[in-house]
């Protein structure tokens, strides 16, 4: 499995990511270790906002490339409603991912 999370940011920003393992992922970003992404090295992270869950990497790949296109107050209304329909039904399939959190 894979999960595509999206993290607030002590700044307000969000980043979004991609692992197998999120509370590792999410400890690699609480440290600011050499495991850290550059992103979250400079804007230390507050809490994860969403997690979606999907079997394929190349899926996982998909949704965050379509996650980060998004402007910041659609992002914040994504993290909001939680639907992936509401901005990507022509472009994924919303039937794979299945929301965690």
């Amino acid at each position: 499995m894979y999960y595509i999370y999206m993290i607030r940011c002590k700044d307000n920003s969000i980043y979004t990511g991609i692992t197998k393992d999120i509370e590792r992922r999410w400890q690699e970003h609480l440290e600011r270790g050499e495991k850290c992404a550059k992103y979250t090295k400079n804007h230390p992270v507050k809490k994860i906002e969403a997690v979606w869950q999907v079997s394929t990497r190349p899926l996982a790949a998909k949704l965050e490339f379509s996650i980060k296109k998004l402007k910041k107050e659609e992002k914040e209304n994504l993290i909001r409603n939680k639907k992936l329909s509401t901005f990507f039904e022509e472009r994924l399939s919303c039937n794979d991912y299945q929301i965690i959190l």
